[in-house]
């Protein structure tokens, strides 16, 4: 390892954890991330020194509480370049965002008779909560296919789009193969014939710049704890002229402006989408995180896990009985595959004896595993604290596994 990647690497105790008597490598950055110690000391600063409930407080902690939570707002608009900070607005993470989306927007500007469009690689996250808003308003859900590759049939976009389109909502990056999906294209297509466009950013925050104006999308949404932040937080962007007119999605405090038993009015962004007392301690960690992967740039992370999947590639490919799931042209931090005849869990299981963590299973996107004609695979995916060493004991514990189960 390099000087950076060790200090990187020395921030996160847990690494130096031991399973089974072994050194623990981990390889399920997909599902969630480590935490540096600057993210854990922030937040215990603030239960030490500062807890006080945000907002509407008139007194020291709570003002400085309240300071906290909306600097940390400035600080993910900026990492985002939204245009303001009132359009950045904090949930518990993806799935509340896209729930939030799916209720709010589907309320305001959807009616029987409507479709939404999304694609096979979807996550359950950004599958179900808008099935759910089919059901509920007679709408249609349908589906942009994905090539044996694993890429978006992009020219089937043209197809799905009609005068009953109101949203298309796409991953950025595949949670399964790591597919980085056209956005770009995508958006330009749905802007052309005035289609909002939401983008899943889950599996893209923690490894490329983001920026949401360049990007042009019309709402994103990604979770902290996979962008080396707590767990309960979480963002949903969305551009104004959306988000001023969609009602709420949860009601309570904070989200009011006047509450009368003859009727209520609500609170301007981004408060009228934020009711009850937010998890601002996480939130507060979430943008220590921000700080974190700024501060080493995206330059060096994109080069950095670039250089670990080709790495893995190469030493898997065609050895043990591997069989690599997809082949994008551009793929992010991800390398599903299949061992032999072996049933992942049984790989995983073996892995997890020799200190290597990884995913097994559907990886909650059962409609991809149905295209693709397995039940599910074995997933590795890289963090900026991973090395060519971690690679290496991952290969090793493979080729035994492949060993004991052939």
């Amino acid at each position: 390892m390099t000087q950076e990647e060790l200090n990187i690497r020395s921030q996160f105790s847990i690494l130096y954890e031991k399973i089974y008597s072994k050194p623990l490598i981990y390889l399920d950055n997909g599902a969630t991330t480590q935490k540096p110690k600057r993210v854990l000391d922030a937040m215990q600063r603030v239960y030490e020194h500062l807890n006080s409930n945000v907002h509407r407080g008139v007194h020291y902690l709570s003002n400085q509480c309240t300071d906290l939570l909306e600097e940390a707002r400035r600080v993910v608009a900026r990492h985002l370049n939204a245009r303001e900070d009132a359009e950045i607005i904090f949930t518990r993470g993806t799935t509340e965002s896209i729930n939030l989306l799916a209720f709010s927007f589907g309320e305001t500007f959807c009616k029987s008779g409507d479709e939404i469009i999304v694609t096979e690689l979807e996550h359950h996250s950004n599958i179900v909560p808008w099935q759910m808003l089919c059901q509920r308003k007679g709408m249609t859900l349908r589906v942009i296919p994905i090539t044996d590759d694993g890429e978006l049939k992009i020219e089937e976009l043209d197809n799905l789009i009609n005068d009953k389109t109101k949203l298309i909502s796409l991953a950025h990056v595949s949670n399964v193969m790591g597919t980085v999906n056209p956005v770009k294209e995508v958006v330009a297509k749905a802007h052309a014939k005035n289609i909002p466009v939401m983008v899943d950013g889950a599996q893209s925050a923690p490894h490329m710049s983001i920026d949401v104006q360049d990007l042009d999308c019309d709402f994103l949404v990604f979770s902290g704890h996979k962008v080396y932040a707590p767990t309960g937080s979480g963002v949903l962007y969305g551009k104004r002229e959306y988000l001023d007119q969609m009602v709420p999605y949860h009601g309570g405090g904070e989200m009011i402006d006047k509450v009368s038993f003859s009727g209520t009015t609500y609170n301007v962004l981004p408060f009228k989408f934020e009711a009850g007392t937010p998890d601002y301690v996480a939130t507060i960690g979430l943008a220590e995180a921000i700080r974190f992967v700024d501060e080493i740039g995206f330059e060096f992370i994109e080069k950095h896990e670039q250089h670990l999947l080709q790495y893995t590639l190469s030493q898997l490919q065609d050895h043990y009985g591997v069989r690599i799931i997809g082949n994008p042209k551009r793929r992010s931090g991800v390398v599903s595959f299949l061992l032999g005849k072996a049933h992942p869990y049984d790989v995983g299981m073996i892995l997890d004896k020799m200190g290597v963590a990884v995913r097994t299973g559907h990886h909650c996107a059962q409609p991809l595993m149905e295209r693709l004609g397995i039940s599910g695979t074995v997933r590795a995916s890289f963090g900026v604290y991973n090395s060519e060493e971690d690679v290496d004991t991952f290969i090793r514990a493979v080729r035994q596994a492949a060993i004991m189960l052939s």
